[in-house]
């Protein structure tokens, strides 16, 4: 795709996508000729290219008439006869099929001309599913628009074959015409949203349709909040007495409905929260509905309520596993609702905070145990803490979660680590001696440090960053202070060392100044040295033995340097 949503978890507002390559299929039914229209529609916006594609299946007709031969009248079935009547049909076919293509393609060239938008034309033989997705997922598209309905469909039919088919293989966005008499354009815009990648990048992609075609957009979440009533009804009636009293029902049920129900409600809740967030990043008004029930049959009662021209969803859900080719609401609603569909399989990820700020609490002991964290890395702790809870599924962060996070986050010594930087910040040792020395980070700077996902390896750079400025005598970090060490090649060993927390808060209890600067040259030195790539606490604290010998050297032999 040619303009991707930003994936950072610390990106900035999140552009809107467009569409460049577009591949059109078509057949001459009244649903691909609606969908030349909305194809030309959307392409006039952004000047998209639009390729043509028809398959067609001339080997197939070529062993359907040979298995006819048989049933030929008498006088056909010679054998000069038949095989003349085989030439006859092989170029017929042959001819005849390429012409109808052909002509089919012409159609959406002149459509095209007349919109002036670039045009190419791909005619493809063999089955036609599989030639459509094959070219689909070529890499050259990033949208494919076909028909729900070709020129087999009968009374009643709501979703060809084919495109049942393709929506199952095709790797890029997908938008399925099913109303050939309704534009969409008229609106509104229908999105579900369920807090996956690709949802979200639905949603962008609505919201990029909605502001070109000036249309409303509804965004809805749908959660079921009676499944597990059943469910323990269900079992509450084939457990005996002894496996009621085992399995704790009344208590299990309570848990459900107090905690796990009340949870679902929330999460859903903060996926509308974000949808409005990020809307409003780009000044467009949405309205949102939270919906309890089956989500397809929620979502399909709310559409037919609002008539929508277009409905928005992921391709696949927030509980997709690797080998699941659509989801099963996702298909549930392309098969039934009667307006048109794109299943969106551009992907965003919103930033951390964002997701956090409407999905993620804190227990009382959690905030005590962040509160033992020093202030100035407290922030920092607090938002890689977040990711590690968002990463594993958590909404609720309870002390033993930030217990877990820091232990991972800072391998090895975790307990220490934390404990040696409390004490140094505590007895002033982590402080510069006056507020006047205190340096302030620009935003610009202070967003590329935490594009670097190590915490102590960031808070080396950080340390790195705020020496060049003070040399520079700069009372800001700027950009360029830490871009220094982000974009210049790993070359000296200072740069290829990478700094444990504990390491570095032994390190700020040497006073600061050459006596500092000495002690850290001669710690990386000697990890150099024994080929260390990482500076634990042990072996800064033989870097520093080192340091203090070559000291003493330096005042018994005054005439000779360190």
């Amino acid at each position: 795709m040619q303009t991707q949503p930003e994936k950072s978890a610390n990106c900035k507002t999140a552009s809107l996508p467009d569409y460049q390559s577009l591949l059109l299929a078509v057949d001459s039914s009244d649903h691909s000729n609606h969908a030349i229209r909305e194809a030309v529609e959307l392409g006039k916006r952004w000047n998209t290219k639009i390729t043509g594609v028809h398959v067609y299946a001339a080997k197939l007709h070529d062993r359907r008439f040979r298995q006819m031969e048989g049933g030929l009248p008498e006088q056909f079935r010679k054998e000069q006869e038949l095989e003349r009547q085989r030439d006859v049909h092989d170029d017929l076919i042959t001819r005849g099929l390429t012409i109808i293509t052909d002509s089919y393609l012409d159609q959406v060239d002149n459509h095209c001309q007349k919109a002036d938008l670039p045009f190419a034309r791909r005619s493809l033989e063999g089955k036609n599913y599989r030639q459509l997705v094959r070219e689909a997922n070529s890499g050259s598209y990033d949208l494919l628009v076909m028909g729900a309905l070709g020129l087999g469909a009968v009374k009643g039919s709501r979703l060809g074959s084919v495109c049942q088919r393709v929506s199952r293989r095709c790797d890029i966005d997908l938008l399925v015409i099913k109303q050939p008499d309704r534009t969409l354009h008229n609106g509104p815009i229908l999105v579900a949203v369920d807090g996956s990648a690709k949802a979200w990048g639905g949603l962008l992609t609505a919201l990029s349709l909605a502001r070109e075609w000036e249309i409303p957009v509804h965004v809805v979440a749908a959660f079921d909040p009676y499944y597990h009533y059943v469910a323990f009804n269900r079992i509450a009636g084939v457990l005996s007495e002894e496996a009621g009293k085992v399995f704790r029902f009344q208590e299990q049920e309570q848990l459900h409905e107090e905690i796990i129900d009340s949870g679902l409600a929330k999460i859903y809740d903060g996926h509308l929260q974000v949808a409005r967030t990020l809307a409003d990043e780009h000044g467009i008004t949405i309205t949102t509905k939270l919906l309890d029930g089956k989500p397809h049959d929620a979502i399909e009662k709310y559409l037919h309520r609002i008539n929508p021209s277009l409905l928005v969803l992921g391709k696949l859900g927030v509980h997709a596993d690797t080998e699941l080719d659509i989801g099963s609401n996702s298909e549930l609603l392309l098969h039934n609702v009667p307006c048109a569909v794109l299943l969106s399989q551009r992907e965003h990820r919103p930033a951390i905070e964002l997701l956090a700020s409407v999905s993620t609490s804190w227990t009382t002991e959690a905030e005590q145990c962040m509160q033992r964290v020093p202030s100035f890395v407290r922030n920092m702790a607090r938002m890689a803490i977040l990711r590690y809870a968002q990463e594993r599924g958590h909404t609720v962060i309870t002390e033993r979660i930030v217990e877990e996070a820091t232990a991972k986050l800072m391998p090895g010594h975790a307990e220490r680590a934390m404990a040696e930087i409390v004490a140094a910040h505590d007895a002033g040792e982590l402080k510069s001696g006056s507020t006047d020395n205190i340096l302030r980070w620009s935003g610009e700077a202070r967003t590329l440090l935490q594009t670097v996902e190590d915490l102590s390896l960031r808070g080396n750079l950080a340390m790195r960053a705020e020496k060049k400025a003070r040399q520079e005598r700069s009372p800001v970090v700027e950009a360029q202070h830490i871009n220094a060490f982000l974009d210049t090649p790993q070359t000296g060993s200072a740069n290829r060392l990478h700094w444990q927390a504990a390491a570095l808060a032994r390190l700020a209890r040497v006073p600061e100044g050459f006596m500092r600067d000495s002690a850290r040259q001669h710690i990386e030195e000697h990890a150099a040295r024994h080929g260390h790539t990482e500076i634990t606490l042990e072996i800064a604290e033989q870097g520093l033995t080192e340091a203090r010998k070559a000291m003493e050297r330096q005042l018994q032999n005054p005439g000779n340097t360190p």
